[in-house]
């Protein structure tokens, strides 16, 4: 099937030239080859001699033999070269050797099958995979090596079939086994060794109504297929190890060898979820973790969960400059958001005279609680995912945090259609309880629609959050779009007004339209939001950065930087840099000396 269909171009085919066959020779050859059904490889032929054996260098005889261990496809196949299109055809014919032929799978069996599979599993292959038409290619591989292995007979109690990049071994495991384990030790590239160990706990066991099989197969290269294939953004940085166990096992210990050994970048246990084709942390939870392995503790499903590995995700950047610049940063932020609240309080009486003043002071103040509730968010989902508590915690903890940071922005907004208001519609006035009718839909109602859209269309297909972290998912269902896309189309709306403001501040025709006081009031909400857009733009603009170059430590630095100090930013801008404000605390300082005087 595809490349084991070679003759009609077989001089160029084996050497270096393997793409100079015509055009529409090839195109017809691979045509009849697709139609071939490979359940009847192994039949014996009729019809003329040769008419089909031929492609497989045997006879009847051949064919019988076939029957047995496929012996008579492996010369063509190992002496093909595994470029992408072979390595595609190769995959197809292991799947349906896996689906139509997988009874009775001896030890010539296994052993043909993993040679086949050996050959386009070859670190030196690793780099073609990325072009393979169907990115799902190494999932599909996968999927079919776990069925056709997991049918192993074993012999005498036991089986091992050794390749360089696959390793299957089989046991026959009974409740009054101490404790079974299948230990590991591969060639990875030319540099050397890694090593995976998988333990069957022992109380696990003990659930065995009566003797059952075990089957364990080790990938050395799979997991940089995988990533190389599917563009996955998660490192793997170990050997994806599958079992195959009976249905009332559940949970089995697994040892991982890391290929890059860095102190600074997190592991993460993962198994791959066969139906979504992705690596789930939910599988897996991290029991201890080394500069030179990992230990997880992994529940087995027969649908869903039979390979695992161990990731060094880029977007997890474990580094202490982080870390220390995120801590502090949060505080700080904290800090001065309780700092801007409390000011307002204090000061709101004298700088809320006018109805332009009270919504700006309306404004500023949700702003400055919507971020202060989701930096207070931020903590408590660090420390949901952390202690690994439960999935619809670390759900309910990504919601109310993508509300709440949205709620930043549209509040932000409220202020940018307040400027336009005062400075558009001079002459039309609403009164303050339709003003907060109106920005409480816009700030808060907007958010509320979006967020319950987002968890809505993605949480069914477990797309919400992102794997290892309580955010918005982006490399599976670009949930986090439904963030990025509101927030900067804000920034861009508010950098507009303030290009209007600019304009219209330049003109004296806007003196004779609006009192001297409005104009000073909408000039000074003007450099609010003149200098807090373009620090929040430029905030998560580096947050986007941090997605799309997910590898560069300076975008991570930048971003938990500028994102760490926003609050520090909103009380400074938007509070001790105002005048007025700055008036009515001395006033009120003054006031309450003065008290404090006539009290004495």
């Amino acid at each position: 099937n595809g490349a084991i269909c070679v003759q009609p171009c077989s001089p160029s085919f084996h050497g270096e030239t393997s793409f100079v066959c015509e055009d529409r020779k090839w195109q017809m050859f691979t045509d009849a080859c697709a139609s071939l059904d490979v359940q009847s490889l192994f039949q014996p032929v009729h019809g003329k001699p040769g008419d089909g054996a031929k492609y497989f260098g045997a006879g009847d005889h051949g064919n019988s033999n076939c029957q047995t261990d496929f012996s008579c496809i492996i010369p063509e196949i190992l002496s093909s070269p595994a470029i992408p299109g072979n390595i595609a055809d190769i995959v197809e014919l292991l799947k349906k050797i896996s689906l139509l032929l997988s009874e009775n799978v001896n030890r010539g069996k296994m052993q043909s099958y993993s040679r086949i599979a050996n050959h386009i599993l070859n670190s030196s292959t690793i780099s073609n995979w990325a072009f393979v038409r169907d990115r799902n290619a190494s999932s599909i591989l996968l999927d079919s090596v776990n069925l056709f292995a997991g049918k192993l007979l074993l012999r005498n109690g036991s089986e091992s079939i050794q390749e360089h990049f696959i390793s299957t071994k089989g046991y026959s495991i009974h409740r009054n086994t101490s404790g079974k384990s299948f230990d590991f030790s591969m060639e990875f590239n030319n540099t050397g060794n890694i090593t995976g160990h998988v333990v069957i706990p022992e109380e696990e066991l003990l659930k065995l109504p009566k003797t059952s099989k075990a089957v364990s197969i080790a990938f050395p290269t799979l997991g940089a297929i995988i990533e190389t294939s599917r563009l996955d953004p998660g490192f793997v940085n170990g050997m994806v190890l599958s079992v195959s166990l009976p249905e009332e096992l559940r949970h089995i210990l697994l040892t991982f060898e890391k290929v890059n050994k860095l102190e600074n970048v997190k592991a993460q246990c993962v198994g791959w979820h066969s139906t979504e084709r992705r690596w789930d942390n939910r599988a897996c939870a991290m029991k201890s973790d080394n500069i030179s392995s990992v230990v997880c503790i992994c529940k087995h499903h027969h649908r869903t969960f039979k390979s695992f590995s161990i990731l060094m995700s880029p977007t997890m950047l474990r580094n202490a400059v982080l870390d220390y610049i995120t801590r502090v940063g949060l505080g700080l932020s904290i800090f001065s958001l309780v700092l801007c609240l409390i000011i307002e309080a204090v000061v709101w009486r004298h700088v809320t005279k006018t109805e332009i003043t009270y919504m700006r002071h309306f404004c500023l103040v949700n702003i400055a609680t919507s971020l202060l509730i989701a930096d207070v968010l931020f903590i408590l989902a660090a420390i949901v995912h952390h202690t690994a508590l439960n999935y619809q915690l670390c759900v309910a903890a990504t919601f109310f945090l993508h509300f709440f940071y949205l709620a930043l922005f549209f509040w932000m907004f409220a202020l940018g259609l307040l400027i336009l208001y005062g400075l558009l519609l001079v002459f039309f006035k609403i009164t303050r309880s339709v003003f907060i009718a109106t920005a409480f839909c816009i700030g808060y109602g907007c958010p509320l629609v979006i967020s319950i859209l987002t968890v809505a269309i993605t949480e069914p297909k477990n797309g919400y959050l992102r794997s290892g972290a309580c955010w918005l998912n982006w490399y599976e269902t670009k949930a986090l779009l439904a963030f990025v896309v509101p927030a900067l189309s804000i920034i861009v709306v508010n950098v507009v007004v303030v290009v209007v403001v600019v304009v219209k501040t330049g003109r004296s025709s806007v003196g004779e339209g609006c009192k001297s006081q409005d104009l000073s009031n909408m000039i000074r909400i003007s450099k609010n939001v003149a200098l807090l857009t373009p620090l929040l733009g430029l905030t998560w603009g580096f947050g986007l950065a941090t997605i799309v170059e997910s590898r560069s430590l300076a975008f991570h630095v930048t971003f938990a930087l500028l994102n760490a100090f926003q609050g520090f930013f909103i009380l400074l801008f938007g509070t001790l840099l105002d005048r007025k404000t700055r008036e009515a605390l001395r006033m009120s300082c003054l006031s309450s000396k003065r008290k404090c005087s006539l009290a004495k």
